[in-house]
């Protein structure tokens, strides 16, 4: 019994290690890509493309539902109410650091990626990153990438000039891109927008760290 809880003892050990390596590679490749990424995130930035070109309202909206305690942690968060397993800077990594990201084991070297952006970049570069990779649903002209040009493709504006619950759209489609429809009526897009709305309006919370689709803030029958 004592040799094989030995066996055990050394499969978990070299199990741990192997994975720590994996998520220092990722840190490791941040590094590397680092020089690069910080010219296309200035470049982003200089054209009108960062996040405070969302205006700084519509900025903290868009942060109080994808990632609400982004401007203090450093890559991660554990604990953060309606925060979710990724935060934007895993989120950003995911399509950096991977040509196909694969769930379970890839999430430790995007955790490693996300670690090594935040030692290199600035919150603001990292952001603007984001805001030009993320996966944004179909469009009038097919899939869509990025947040302003979803906005440009969809309300023919960006998104500091788009109408509120427009914009709100945009954000709600965040989480689940294929599945919303921002071209036709769709109901349960509009029902995210609605508890997104009411969030913001500090009418509701969500339930816990883990709700980000808000059930917090869905409304019960009277």
């Amino acid at each position: 019994m004592r040799r094989i809880f030995k066996y055990l003892s050394l499969v978990v050990a070299l199990l741990v290690a192997a994975l720590a390596a994996y998520g220092g590679k990722g840190f490791y490749d941040a590094n590397l890509a680092s020089e690069d990424l910080r010219s296309q995130a200035n470049e982003l930035i200089k054209v009108g493309r960062g996040g405070a070109d969302l205006g700084a309202e519509r900025l903290q909206w868009l942060l109080r539902v994808q990632d609400p305690a982004y401007r203090t942690h450093s890559g991660v968060d554990f604990s953060t109410v309606g925060a979710g397993a990724t935060t934007i800077s895993q989120s950003v990594s995911k399509r950096l650091a991977f040509e196909h990201f694969q769930p379970g084991i890839g999430k430790v070297r995007q955790t490693g990626y996300a670690l090594g952006l935040e030692q290199n970049l600035t919150k603001d570069q990292i952001l603007a990153l984001w805001l030009d990779t993320v996966e944004m649903g179909r469009g009038p002209q097919g899939w869509m990438t990025g947040f302003f040009e979803a906005s440009a493709e969809v309300f023919g504006a960006p998104p500091s000039q788009v109408a509120e619950k427009e914009f709100l759209s945009l954000v709600a489609v965040l989480i689940a891109p294929s599945s919303f429809d921002l071209l036709r009526t769709d109901e349960e897009l509009a029902a995210r927008v609605e508890r997104i709305e009411r969030m913001i309006a500090d009418e509701c919370a969500p339930l816990d760290h883990g709700d980000v689709w808000l059930e917090g803030c869905r409304r019960t029958a009277s």
